[in-house]
């Protein structure tokens, strides 16, 4: 079976996964801290921190030609 997923498919499983992290990360939080303030500020930092980390990864990979032919 040859198949090929498509890039809408893949963009939604990335923004559902997405989604799902932040509301784990959301109750987690809050039931640590018991203040939604400031699991909400901890969601957005750890958000934009591990965007950038990411980008940065992956551009570091782009480097790397293991793998590739």
């Amino acid at each position: 079976m040859n198949y090929q997923e498509q890039h809408k498919r893949s963009i939604a499983k990335a923004i559902t996964f997405r989604c799902l992290v932040m509301v784990s990360d959301f109750v987690i939080i809050t039931a640590i801290t018991h203040r939604y303030d400031v699991a909400f500020g901890i969601i957005i930092a750890l958000n934009i921190a591990s965007t950038a980390l990411y980008y940065f990864h992956e551009r570091s990979w782009n480097k790397v030609a293991w793998g590739r032919q």
